[in-house]
């Protein structure tokens, strides 16, 4: 596992830091996801969330505040309460707060059942945890998925936020998405910030949590610290 800061550019510090995926040769996210098939599935998901747990843990996550945030896969999930067991014990063998974790599934991702979707939420809730929403404004549902699973978090996907502070059009669909998720108590955090001028630009539209290599680029087992010239813009 890798882990990217989200930072909070209010305060510099990290909000939390995002659990990414990558072979014992540093193989990136896509080689490995690649690899996936309906056969390995479980086996794959199970396996990413105590190895992220237990990574991060070693690196030192509760030196800070910040919260560990999870990709899952829903069509891995066939019992909401049965597949979450595996990650509680790991959690609770390392002394990590289950009100510490973050779970992010995609719309990217077709899914089969969005009734199954809304359970797993549901579960994940009751127990303490966060769910977000991750690459919101591309894939599968949009709006239609945001109204439907109420997530705690969205995150905006990169095609949203690559030259925001160019594009007139964007920010104003940014400042509508702001206000909406305001207005519905759904936290906003924008992926992929390279520039100091998209940081600005975010910033000035309301958007407060940001990751990024503006920020940091992703460390393979460490928690990487924010760059000094991203704290001070």
């Amino acid at each position: 596992m890798a882990f990217q800061p989200i930072v909070d550019t209010r305060t510099g510090t990290p909000f939390a830091y995002e659990a990414l995926v990558r072979g014992p040769d540093g193989a990136g996210a896509q080689e490995i996801l690649s690899q996936v098939t309906d056969a390995n599935l479980y086996a794959f998901d199970q396996a990413c969330r105590v190895k992220a747990i237990e990574t991060a843990m070693a690196a030192g996550l509760l030196d800070s505040d910040a919260l560990l945030s999870i990709n899952f896969l829903p069509n891995a999930v066939y019992s909401p309460l049965a597949c979450i067991q595996l990650t509680l014990r790991t959690a609770r063998a390392v002394g990590l707060p289950t009100d510490r974790l973050i779970f992010e599934f995609t719309e990217n991702e077709a899914m089969g059942s969005p009734e199954h979707v809304s359970a797993i939420i549901d579960t994940y809730r009751q127990i303490g945890f966060k769910v977000a929403i991750d690459d919101f404004g591309a894939g599968h549902s949009g709006l239609g998925r945001f109204a439907r699973f109420a997530p705690d978090e969205v995150k905006l996907d990169i095609e949203l936020v690559r030259g925001i502070e160019q594009d007139s059009r964007r920010q104003a669909i940014l400042r509508a998405v702001v206000a909406m998720c305001a207005e519905l108590d759904t936290l906003v955090i924008a992926e992929g910030v390279e520039t100091a001028e998209e940081a600005a630009a975010l910033r000035n539209l309301g958007v407060r949590y940001h990751q990024g290599y503006w920020y940091a680029r992703p460390a393979l087992a460490q928690l990487p610290p924010i760059r000094a010239e991203a704290r001070l813009n």
